[in-house]
């Protein structure tokens, strides 16, 4: 049981975190908080890690119940969240390059700052639609048996406290990387994560599209 338990927790870890994918979102944190210092920048990694922490943490446990309520299809998250983050990735490809003199000209206050922290810094940016639908699907099949309801809730707490913590550490010393990266590289870094995140945002709708559709195409077809 405890082996299996690590392989669940290992699995679901690897998935969400490559799906949520913090070291190209760390760029992106960045270019939104250039203006603040480093401790705010640091409250402010802090603040989206538990955001993120309680977003997969309603996901697992309450997301199906939520998405039944509200009359919300899977399809309809998927192709919703996706759009954003399409949006989201072709705004950053396309802005203009800020000089670093200018920086200060256009600061942004650490209220200011913590009040996106929400969104769009946690959601879509890093619990976006992938990891709310994965989480979702990964307690899909959880069952009503006393001991594997209890081990799988504790692999989704687990699972979600590893990812939260990955998002906090790489987020808060994303002044770090720029800095090995350098000005030129960080542009490119950035350029490229907003481009992925493009690239994620129209995959997740193409994803979203597709299962809509198929069961219509599946449904005509057994029509004589």
């Amino acid at each position: 049981m405890v082996e299996s338990l690590i392989s669940d927790i290992m699995f679901g870890f690897i998935g969400m975190i490559s799906i949520i994918n913090p070291f190209g979102g760390a760029f992106v944190f960045l270019d939104r908080t250039a203006s603040l210092t480093l401790d705010e920048r640091d409250a402010l990694a802090r603040k989206v890690a538990i955001n993120a922490a309680c977003v997969l943490l309603v996901a697992f446990f309450i997301g199906t119940p939520i998405l039944h309520f509200f009359g919300i299809s899977m399809e309809a998250l998927r192709i919703g969240g996706g759009l954003a983050l399409a949006v989201g990735g072709w705004q950053m490809l396309n802005a203009p390059d800020t000089p670093a003199e200018q920086t200060d000209v256009k600061r942004v206050d650490a209220e200011t700052a913590k009040a996106r922290a929400f969104f769009p810094l946690t959601v879509p940016l890093t619990t976006g639609p992938g990891s709310i639908a994965t989480a979702i699907a990964l307690s899909a099949n959880r069952t009503h048996k006393l001991s594997a309801f209890v081990m799988s809730s504790i692999a989704s707490v687990a699972i979600t406290f590893a990812v939260a913590v990955c998002v906090y550490l790489i987020y808060s010393r994303a002044t770090v990387l720029a800095r090995y990266l350098g000005v030129e590289g960080t542009k490119v870094a950035l350029r490229v994560s907003a481009f992925l995140l493009l690239c994620i945002g129209v995959q997740i709708i193409l994803t979203g599209v597709s299962e809509f559709l198929t069961p219509i195409a599946t449904m005509r077809a057994a029509t004589p």
